[in-house]
């Protein structure tokens, strides 16, 4: 009941030309704007080649979100707020397709110039434009969101903010931003950034707002109910401005699309089944095929539909702190990695069918390869080499067990390694070089079943090795609020990666993001090497220095032992009522941000 359609030979090639691909943008406006090359689509393009133009319009749907909110602002740092709004209810200059590793087509702005040296852009904004009620989208709320988002908005937004040299009024309907030279992707995220209306929040505190001011936004969904914690209703604004702009047309087809929350993922699930949710995400293959038999699926009511894709596994884990001491120490990083005993768990919840992560980009070219670094990698990483642990160069590869339950051979290294770093068991207790027991806790948040049988399992392998660890389960807020502030021992982690990464690379592993709460790095990565490493990345001006960085920065983050790692999800699974609709043709991204529900429509 998968989706059979997949350009994969074909696809490919275009992914390695577009990723590859030398050139610089043009100078004069154009109507899209890649990373390296140009668009694939031409400035007459009438919808993106995944996305029926001609979708019919109508239907309700219900999706499920785990947890609860506490805001309808996704803008800021403060409080919870769904994820979906960012997307579904405010637009930005420029639209991306997830069909190319990173292009932009026009949305808000009906055309881009950028310089050669990518220094400096100009958007021209359509003269349709217009927020939800129906006040024009202006130079002024371009000016205004930037630098309200860069000053006052989620930590998330101020690096771009910090790197505009000048934002001005360049023509009526026109903006120009200028940047520091070195970081040829800022014209690209200049792009992407949401367009808040300035009028809305005029006298106002943006960064406190209460729950009940939703930001005005110029999308294809409003805000239309809400009960704080339990759902968030959107229907589609049939003033939307945008239905026929080409990058837009043939998405955002229901009327309503009501976001319902629950306590846990095994709750929701029992929701999918009684009927009160259209659709559901599955992340568990064994889950997949043993637990979707029910009345529903058997009548055919509920499909299973697969969906392939072409983007680098990320990294799915549990992450360590390395905040804290003795996670600060690689070596114990890696023999907590040597412990976790991947093969036998995998076989035990799942049959043995998900491959397992081998870096951060694995599953792409822009993966670190097998073996010694090749000469522009390794040069990349002599100056560091020092510092980095062993192997880094040489060849790193995740330990493979024999599969049993004991592992053996895994706990041995694991001894040595901890041995190495001055602990030492004594009656049955391992303790560090000042005496004291190790010991730690794994955050997770209630009702994630499957990674508490996992974190079931390792603790039984550590205790073994004389450690003691335990599972501390809470709420969802309270778990958000917790990694946000970094108070975790070991916790959950997952970070999906682009087919083209770029400044975000930062915000994930950057050493100034490690102390900054609220950020994405997670694990603390706290590396010299790490940070030179994406520098090389955003200044790489062609194919090879940026595969060459790329690759050497999936060589340290993945030899520095940050993260334990799970497998990876080589297709999305999303099960659905049958009345829920899709193209046939799926981009490389495949279930990509919002590409369910936003491509789908409904059909009796």
């Amino acid at each position: 009941m998968g989706v059979n359609i997949f350009h994969a030979g074909l696809r490919n090639v275009a992914i390695a030309v577009l990723i590859l691909g030398a050139g610089t943008a043009a100078s004069e406006p154009v109507h899209g704007i890649a990373m390296y090359g140009d668009p694939a689509l031409p400035p007459d393009f009438v919808s993106l080649p995944y996305v029926n133009p001609d979708a019919p319009r109508g239907g309700s749907i219900v999706l499920g979100n785990t947890g609860g909110f506490d805001s309808l602002n996704p803008f800021v740092r403060k409080g919870n707020a769904p994820w979906q709004l960012s997307t579904f209810t405010h637009e930005s200059l420029m639209g991306r397709s997830l069909d190319e590793p990173f292009t932009l087509y026009g949305l808000l702005a009906e055309s881009v110039e950028v310089s050669d040296d990518r220094t400096e852009v100009r958007f021209v904004l359509r003269p349709e434009a217009a927020f939800s009620d129906g006040t024009p989208v202006t130079v002024e709320d371009v000016i205004w969101s930037y630098e309200t988002l860069g000053t006052e908005g989620h930590p998330r937004y101020h690096g771009l903010w910090a790197q505009i040299t000048s934002i001005t009024k360049d023509g009526p309907r026109a903006v120009k931003m200028t940047f520091e030279p070195g970081n040829r992707e800022l014209a690209l995220l200049a792009g992407m950034r949401p367009i808040l209306s300035k009028a809305q929040w005029e006298g106002r505190n943006f960064a406190n707002a209460p729950l009940a001011d939703v930001p005005l936004g110029s999308g294809p969904y409003v805000v239309s109910g809400f009960e704080g914690g339990r759902y968030v209703q959107l229907t589609r604004n049939p003033d939307y401005w945008g239905a026929n702009v080409p990058v837009r047309r043939g998405t955002n087809n229901f009327d309503k699309i009501r976001i319902d929350f629950y306590g846990d993922s095994t709750v929701l699930l029992e929701g999918f089944k009684a009927g009160e949710i259209s659709a559901i995400r599955e992340f568990n293959s064994e889950s997949w095929t043993s637990q979707y038999n029910f009345p529903r699926a058997v009548n055919g009511d509920v499909v299973q539909t697969e969906i392939p894709h072409g983007k680098p596994s990320g990294m799915t884990g549990l992450a360590m702190n390395t905040r804290r001491a003795p996670f600060d120490d690689w070596r114990v990083r890696s023999a907590l990695i040597h412990a976790f005993n991947f093969e036998y768990i995998n076989d035990t919840l799942t049959g043995g069918v998900q491959p397992r992560i081998t870096s951060y980009f694995s599953n792409s070219v822009l993966s670190m390869q097998d073996g010694p670094a090749a000469p522009d990698v390794a040069a990349l990483l002599e100056p560091y080499a020092d510092d980095l642990p062993p192997d880094t160069l040489q060849g790193y590869a995740l330990p493979v067990s024999d599969g049993s339950a004991r592992n053996r051979q895994g706990l041995r290294a694991a001894t040595k390694l901890l041995q190495e770093a001055g602990f030492s068991a004594e009656g049955g207790t391992l303790r560090g070089p000042d005496g004291t027991p190790f010991t730690f806790d794994i955050l997770l948040p209630k009702g994630s079943t499957e990674n508490i049988a996992i974190a079931d399992i390792y603790i039984g392998a550590l205790k073994r090795l004389g450690i003691t660890a335990q599972i501390e389960t809470v709420d969802d807020a309270q778990f958000l609020s917790r990694t946000n502030s970094f108070d975790f021992d070991m916790t959950f982690f997952r970070r999906a990666l682009s087919l083209s990464p770029g400044n975000e690379q930062r915000y994930y592993w950057g050493s100034e993001a490690a102390t900054a709460e609220g950020s994405r790095n997670l694990p603390g990565i706290h590396s010299p090497a790490v940070d030179a490493m994406i520098d090389a990345m955003l200044k790489a001006e062609g194919q090879d220095q940026f595969v060459a960085a790329t690759r050497a920065l999936d060589r340290v983050l993945t030899a520095g032992a940050y993260v334990i790692p799970f497998w990876q999800y080589a297709e999305g699974r999303i099960a659905h009522i049958k009345e829920m609709k899709h193209p046939d043709v799926i981009p490389i991204y495949g279930d990509g941000p919002n590409y369910m529900p936003e491509v789908w429509w409904w059909e009796e």
